[in-house]
């Protein structure tokens, strides 16, 4: 039998989900007054290579041997990285890293996996949750929020902060050769609506979600992993069909958004600009004309969707001046460094941004 507390917090999410939120703030989860002053107080400890690092979070393994170890370590001890993305290894390997690597780190490192259907996507003698598509398919929207629940326990028992989930684009091309049984389905409403019950499943219980791929990796034939996708969609139909699910999280405190590598000529026509560089689709339509004030994460940096028209280092300056607030698996973290340090220097990007990032 459903646990009452449930069926409301079930209810409450669908009238959550038909109220628009025009004209207030869309306060991100992780935002309350004791966050801020504990954020405050250690950011004035903070030294300038320290804030730097800040913005990047690189890959970890826990199935690689010690050399790997050893460049992390470093990573954390000369470069002061903010963050790890978790991928193939074993939950015991992982959780034992993940406090080998939090003990050499001043600031806490956040620590994050892409598990879109649980641990299990990337770990091996985890539990196995379907994939959206099947969830789409077959089960009701209080099942995901269930299943949101779990994954958040089993993160928080692994130290893990944010789980990059839930994929909320809509499968609107069946050629689709990376998205595909990551969505939901076609439905732009049952998306929002399950896409918000994994999100709220998770930040109840205190792990963050990541809404991806903004603004929409469905329409695509091509995966941005192998090379740049193109979306032929107008900005009418951009704004009434893929952007529907992402209103609907962000005004219920989504914590935070990945932006895809995309070509979007309706939003940003500059040739070869993946979405994630636009400052169009990062900064205009995403932080001012949607109002998200949660994180902004960069797809992995090392995706041939944007590694094969921009080099390393000015991948990560120009993912900075777009709007993005953390670089997701950079290829050189010590090129990149260098060159946001060029760039203040030179005035083209001031040292506040890097503090408000």
């Amino acid at each position: 039998m459903l646990h009452w507390k449930k069926i409301i917090a079930f209810f409450s999410i669908l009238t959550q989900l038909s109220h628009s939120s025009h004209g207030q703030r869309n306060i991100p989860c992780f935002e309350s007054p004791e966050a801020k002053s504990w954020a405050d107080s250690v950011f004035k400890t903070m030294s300038y290579e320290e804030k730097m690092g800040q913005l990047f979070m690189v890959d970890a393994f826990s199935n690689k041997d010690i050399v790997h170890v050893a460049q992390i370590t470093q990573l954390i001890d000369s470069f002061k990285i903010g963050g790890l993305i978790f991928f193939q290894g074993g939950p015991l390997r992982q959780a034992n890293l993940t406090n080998f690597y939090q003990s050499h780190s001043k600031i806490p490192l956040l620590i994050g996996i892409d598990g879109e259907w649980g641990l299990s996507m990337r770990l091996d003698s985890t539990i196995r949750f379907p994939r959206q598509m099947t969830l789409g398919a077959g089960a009701s929207a209080l099942d995901v929020y269930a299943m949101g629940v779990e994954i958040a326990s089993q993160c928080k028992r692994m130290g893990i902060h944010i789980n990059f989930a839930p994929d909320i684009d809509i499968n609107n091309n069946p050629n689709n050769p990376i998205i595909n049984s990551r969505a939901f389905g076609e439905s732009k409403e049952k998306v929002a609506l399950y896409g918000l019950n994994y999100m709220k499943g998770m930040q109840d219980h205190h792990v963050m979600a990541c809404a991806k791929h903004f603004p929409g990796h469905g329409d695509t034939d091509t995966d941005s992993h192998l090379s740049l996708p193109v979306v032929n969609a107008s900005p009418e139909r951009l704004d009434s069909l893929e952007l529907f699910p992402f209103l609907k999280l962000i005004p219920q405190g989504l914590a935070s958004v990945m932006v895809a590598h995309l070509f979007i000529p309706g939003l940003d026509s500059t040739l070869d600009q993946p979405s994630s560089l636009s400052t169009k689709i990062v900064k205009d339509l995403l932080k001012t004309k949607l109002g998200f004030e949660g994180l902004v994460f960069t797809d992995a940096l090392n995706m041939k969707g944007v590694a094969s028209y921009v080099a390393p280092g000015e991948i990560e300056l120009k993912a900075l001046l777009a709007g993005n607030d953390v670089l997701l698996y950079p290829q050189d973290v010590a090129k990149a460094i260098n060159r946001i340090h060029f760039a203040i220097q030179n005035c083209e990007i001031e040292q506040e941004e890097i503090d408000l990032r």
